[in-house]
């Protein structure tokens, strides 16, 4: 019940609404209102203001969201877990990546996946590279999808594809009339940068490409890991960033990317998997990968 009644309430929260909450459930409101009650009561606090037309989300309401959608999510997984292997189908695979992943091979990788092996049930999981490499320890992932390099030596990884790295800036900005632009173009530029502990290889890769060229860059933003974020910023105006050159499929309207003059750094992308882990359904996977091993 009180997991029927996060499902209630998450329900409500999106809507803003008790009647297209109750449409969109399939039941009637009032047993709706009494539910959301209940679940206020045993929580011990409001979580709708409806002191107004429109109802809102209270503080603790806005807080409890994210976590019952969280929990909903990982009750549904293993709800099809225990199913999967109770009708002895052909298992399932959890598979963690960074975001900017889906922007390059993996597709193509989860698309020849799914041709061969059909009736594994996929479980996919979009994290940050920490949190990608905890999951796969504590066996919550299969397989992970991350840049390079990594330090554990339980994991196994297998090298999927190389990024060139490229300047992104505003197409109104007089360096992206070039065909490549230096570092030293826009040394006196802020930058939006990445944190080290969010995405440490983007960001080893990009202090690097900084030390090379004897520039330190003047920050105007730091601890953004998401590339569509990245470009969202540098769209705005408050500075350039370094991206991946994966990024360039968002075709983000007011950036232009250039490749950076003179530089081989690159990003390598690897799929990490834990050194005991035996599975049909991973070996699928890693099958359309190729034998290069890290």
């Amino acid at each position: 019940m009180r997991y029927r009644r996060l499902g209630y309430f998450v329900a409500v929260a999106e809507e803003l609404s008790f009647t297209r909450a109750a449409q969109r459930l399939h039941m009637a409101q009032p047993p709706l209102s009494q539910q959301i009650a209940l679940l206020e009561k045993e929580i011990g606090t409001p979580l709708f203001d409806r002191s107004r037309r429109t109802i809102r989300l209270t503080a603790a309401g806005a807080a409890l969201l994210p976590e019952a959608r969280r929990l909903l999510t990982d009750l549904d997984e293993t709800v099809r877990m225990v199913r999967t292997v109770g009708e002895a189908t052909a298992g399932r695979l959890a598979v963690g990546f960074v975001p900017s992943a889906i922007n390059g091979v993996l597709p193509d990788l989860l698309r020849a996946f799914r041709t061969t092996h059909p009736a594994v049930d996929l479980t996919l999981r979009e994290m940050a590279p920490d949190a990608l490499l905890r999951a796969v320890h504590e066996r919550r992932l299969d397989v992970a999808v991350l840049y390079l390099p990594i330090s554990e030596p339980d994991l196994e990884q297998r090298h999927l594809a190389s990024e060139d790295l490229l300047l992104a800036l505003p197409e109104t900005h007089p360096a992206a009339a070039a065909a490549a632009v230096a570092l030293a173009d826009v040394a006196e530029d802020a930058f939006v940068l990445p944190a080290r502990h969010d995405v440490p290889s983007l960001h080893a890769a990009i202090t690097a490409l900084f030390a090379d060229a004897g520039i330190t860059p003047r920050v105007a933003q730091r601890g953004v890991w998401l590339i569509q974020t990245l470009l969202g910023l540098v769209a705005a105006g408050i500075g350039l960033a370094v991206v991946p050159s994966s990024a360039a499929t968002l075709r983000r309207s007011g950036v232009a990317l250039r490749p950076v003059h003179g530089t081989a750094h690159r990003l390598d992308l690897a799929a990490v998997w834990r050194r005991d882990h035996d599975s049909a359904a991973l070996a699928g996977l890693l099958g359309h990968i190729g034998t290069g091993a890290g």
